[in-house]
């Protein structure tokens, strides 16, 4: 069981998934806080909204949903579930 590749692979993508997940913070944080320090009237705003809120919550979801979507087509594998199967 110890040999089997499909830990390693589940490893590897586990690790991926994490990576990314700490993107989407870094990206959160840095914007929200980064730009949303101001005070209210020196905000600017994009469509609506303060910068500091599309910047990290609109494009950061949009940025991440990308980065999930290149992640699973381009280093994910698919794995079968059963012993034999390899």
């Amino acid at each position: 069981m110890k040999d089997d590749a499909r830990f390693t692979i589940a490893k590897k993508e586990a690790l991926i998934g994490v990576a990314l997940a700490i993107i989407h913070f870094i990206w959160w944080y840095g914007f929200a806080y980064g730009l949303g320090k101001e005070k209210v009237d020196k905000y600017t705003y994009i469509l609506g909204l303060p910068a500091w809120f599309f910047y990290s919550c609109i494009l950061g979801f949009i940025v991440i949903v990308f980065l999930v979507i290149l992640s699973v087509k381009l280093l994910f594998k698919e794995v079968p579930f059963e012993e034999g199967d390899q």
